[in-house]
């Protein structure tokens, strides 16, 4: 559906290991790195590029697909140990479907990044 998003980020480098470690449960590993910035991806194929700038007003919302619950349980608690803030835990999410399991966190400069499974188990 979509080929890349791109956030802007006032710290490159604290923001590159961010998503390094909040996505890797997810599959995603940095494909690039360039000045104040990094392209990430899972199975080759490009998904988030972050590069050091003004960072986007409001913040963004940006949902990553997990294979199943594990791994959004897995990226919420990534994510929080790498300096995300909490933005509602794992769960489902009744108001958006009975199988929608979420995890929300707020990365260094305020964007609601998420990780969902739709799966029934």
């Amino acid at each position: 559906m979509y080929d890349h998003v791109s956030l802007k980020v006032k710290d490159g480098a604290r923001s590159r290991k961010f998503f390094q470690r909040a996505l890797a449960p997810l599959g995603y590993k940095v494909i690039d790195e360039s000045d104040g910035g990094a392209g990430f991806a899972a199975d080759d194929k490009s998904a988030l590029w972050i590069s050091q700038g003004q960072p986007h007003e409001p913040a963004l919302h940006v949902a990553f697909t997990a294979a199943d619950r594990s791994g959004v349980d897995a990226f919420h608690k990534a994510a929080l140990d790498a300096g995300g803030r909490d933005n509602g835990g794992p769960g489902i999410r009744e108001s958006y479907g009975p199988t929608y399991y979420a995890a929300f966190v707020l990365d260094p400069d305020g964007n609601n990044i998420e990780a969902v499974c739709q799966k029934a188990r």
